[in-house]
């Protein structure tokens, strides 16, 4: 197995997460079955932001799950092997914490989205929330697996012994 530069990957991980501006959210719906969806996010001091409505799906399922997982993925369109998309998935916690105070959060939404875009949403039933990540794992390809952090101070290679699977 050719030997991986680390520091190189931590530097694409941070570009790959730093061009990302929606992740997918894969909650419970109220019966307990898997619900899928999306929503534009930001991140701020090692947590996740999503400003989403209380009338979608998604956001009853959100208020009421504690934990949620979500996920970056490279595009289709722009992956050269459409069995090893990069992709980086993280277990959260999620709390909705409102609209009230958190300009800094919201600063961040505006750079990333637009002030326009954002002054429209925050007169209608968005409310934020906060996803705190308890870990994650970043892969590039094949054999090319990390268990990371949200920030990249974690990196650690996942290495599947198969002399052991083997026995």
């Amino acid at each position: 197995m050719k030997t991986i530069d680390i520091e190189t990957t931590k530097t694409r991980y941070t570009a790959f997460m730093d061009s990302r501006t929606t992740l997918i959210i894969s909650t419970l719906d109220e019966n307990g079955a898997p619900f899928i969806s999306y929503a534009p996010f930001v991140k701020v001091d090692g947590k996740l932001y999503i400003y989403i409505s209380q009338i979608s799906d998604h956001y009853r399922y959100v208020e009421e799950n504690a934990q949620i997982h979500v996920m970056m993925i490279a595009d289709e369109s722009q992956t050269p092997n459409t069995f090893a998309r990069e992709r980086a998935r993280f277990a959260c916690t999620s709390e909705n914490i409102g609209n009230d105070g958190y300009e800094d959060i919201f600063g961040e939404f505006n750079l990333k989205f637009g002030d326009k875009m954002m002054n429209m949403l925050r007169g209608l039933d968005f409310s934020l929330f906060e996803l705190t990540p308890l870990h994650g794992r970043y892969v590039i390809g094949f054999g090319q697996a990390f268990d990371v952090d949200l920030s990249g101070e974690r990196f650690d290679h996942v290495v599947v012994d198969k002399k052991k699977d083997k026995q």
